[in-house]
């Protein structure tokens, strides 16, 4: 225990946050460890048990610690992260049979999958439409909506908007586009060959949606990656929104500066 000095103006919580995020940050509580008790805290710092879970609940909502239902609060592991990099869509991969998600998955010996959430004709955002070039007061767009797994967890939620001129018709409309080379193929087919991309990348505290969909514990942001498909002829035909727990996920790119 940490004598606290007159001068410190810190709330106790605060004081006592900080100390066990010392403590964890230096590896004197490791990864998996469980932290002391309400009980152990209080009676270590001389405070009030309400204090000593204020501590703690902090410690929670910062994403250094999960709090488990009668079992106690624990130091977060560290996960392997699915690293999507900016050349996941190279040709050079097609013979895995694999998509660029599922792929990385095998990577770290994990199982990629999907679930679909929705497939429809929609009106899209002012800023998909801007993006993709099309109307945004019709419904000029293929919406699908999926959430991606590795093993079985939920890791990223992906929306995807193709113009409904190259959507219509094809596999882009079912759930499983039956395709070997997923929904690039069918594009492909259609006369889109991507030769750039544009990815617009922040961080973001995720939405209550968001929270529930991805089993998001207290504290852990997501990235919001707005992806654009760019063909031959310069045009945009598939905008994709990633949305991915910053956990299990993480991004790649190493490319020549132009």
């Amino acid at each position: 225990m940490t004598e606290a000095s007159s001068e410190d103006r810190r709330p106790a919580s605060r004081r006592i946050a900080d100390e066990l995020r010392s403590s964890i940050e230096s590896g004197e509580l490791a990864p998996g460890a469980q932290l002391p008790s309400e009980r152990q805290v209080a009676a270590t710092y001389g405070t009030a048990r309400n204090t000593a879970r204020e501590a703690i609940r902090l410690l929670a909502d910062s994403g250094l610690v999960i709090a488990e239902q009668g079992r106690g609060a624990f130091v977060r592991r560290s996960a392997p992260l699915i690293r999507l990099g900016n050349d996941r869509y190279s040709p050079k991969y097609r013979d895995s049979g694999l998509s660029p998600f599922l792929l990385e998955c095998a990577k770290q010996g994990k199982t990629g999958r999907f679930e679909v959430l929705s497939i429809g004709r929609a009106e899209p955002s002012d800023d998909v439409a801007a993006r993709l070039e099309v109307p945004a007061n019709s419904e000029s767009v293929l919406r699908r909506e999926n959430v991606f797994y590795a093993d079985a967890d939920p890791v990223h939620r992906v929306t995807t908007y193709i113009p409904w001129c190259i959507a219509d018709g094809t596999g882009l409309v079912e759930p499983e586009v039956g395709h070997p080379y997923g929904i690039h193929g069918i594009l492909e087919e259609r006369g889109h060959t991507m030769t750039r991309l544009r990815e617009e990348v922040s961080a973001r505290m995720p939405t209550a949606d968001e929270v529930e969909l991805l089993h998001l514990s207290p504290g852990v942001p997501v990235l919001d990656v707005l992806h654009t498909s760019i063909d031959q002829d310069g045009r945009p035909y598939e905008l994709t929104r990633f949305v991915m727990r910053t956990d299990m996920t993480g991004l790649l790119y190493d490319a020549p500066i132009e």
